[in-house]
């Protein structure tokens, strides 16, 4: 069956919500790390960030810590930004788990199939509203994921586009998609990179203005006469 397009990110708790959701959804799905949220003001500025534009999906789970965390989220970020979704209450335990939590309740990674898609149908039809489509391959290929000074220059990378430092490289790439273009990306990989190398640094636009501008100056002395 086809994917849901969802333009609005969409927040969860945790990884297996979120690969659930990958399995229906055409979103950028984000993790809010559990109730490490709760300590992470860099985390809460960045989702700020993400719901800034048409707002941000919040999906946890009917327990009380989903409860919790929904909460906080609300207290958090603009409410008039948020659309909260709700699983409902079902007992139950996931397969991977030996025993069921302390509610005794389904979370998001083990809601059925059909429920999700009927919570998510009000918001299909329009892709995710996405500035670039930075891949896996792409950061491995930009020394972001993948190679051995990959962690170090992907910290870099982080705090100078002020996102929560300890984004894994998938989180990264759906995080740029979202707020940052091509040039804008490119604009601070290189910056990160001269930095690191001790260089003095040169935007890609800079050096492409100049390399115009060299070419002019050669095209200009080329129709001069010769000298007498």
């Amino acid at each position: 069956m086809e994917k849901l397009k969802i333009a609005l990110p969409i927040l969860v708790e945790g990884r297996y919500d979120k690969i659930k959701l990958e399995s229906l959804l055409d979103a950028e799905i984000l993790e809010t790390g559990g109730f490490s949220v709760f300590h992470r003001d860099d985390r809460i500025a960045f989702f700020r960030r993400l719901a800034a534009g048409r707002g941000i999906i919040v999906l946890t789970d009917s327990d009380g810590g989903g409860r919790m965390i929904r909460s906080y989220l609300a207290e958090c970020l603009p409410k008039e930004k948020l659309f909260h979704l709700y699983i409902p209450a079902v007992p139950g335990k996931e397969k991977r788990k030996k025993r069921a939590g302390r509610a005794g309740l389904l979370g998001v990674e083990a809601t059925d199939a059909e429920t999700l898609r009927r919570l998510f149908a009000p918001f299909a039809g329009e892709a995710p509203a996405r500035r670039m489509k930075l891949t896996k391959a792409d950061l491995y290929a930009d020394g972001l994921s993948g190679g051995e000074n990959s962690a170090a220059l992907r910290a870099a990378f982080l705090r100078a586009a002020d996102l929560p430092p300890d984004l894994p490289a998938n989180a990264l790439a759906d995080a740029v998609n979202l707020l940052l273009s091509p040039e804008e990306y490119r604009e601070i990989l290189e910056k990160v990179r001269c930095e690191r190398g001790g260089k003095e640094c040169e935007s890609p636009k800079s050096r492409c203005e100049r390399a115009v501008a060299g070419a002019s100056e050669k095209a200009a002395g080329a129709k001069e006469p010769a000298g007498e």
